[in-house]
């Protein structure tokens, strides 16, 4: 059996904390700023720590140990 790749989106959008918890940071803050209200913007602020169910999928495309 081939080793499985590394999807190389998951390692530019996420990364991993030193207890295994997987971060992320909010969408919709990249460009377009101008039309989104002011309580979106200060509500997407800072990283959030994804939940445990999705971080199972992530940490899978990373290849790290669930």
């Amino acid at each position: 059996m081939p080793k499985i790749k590394t999807k190389s989106g998951t390692k530019k959008r996420f990364k991993t904390t030193a207890t295994g918890k997987v971060v992320m940071f909010p969408s919709c803050k990249r460009h377009n700023l101008s039309k989104r209200s002011k309580k979106m913007k200060r509500s997407a602020k800072g990283s959030t720590i994804m939940s445990k169910q999705d971080s199972k999928i992530v940490k899978k495309y990373m290849n790290a140990k669930i």
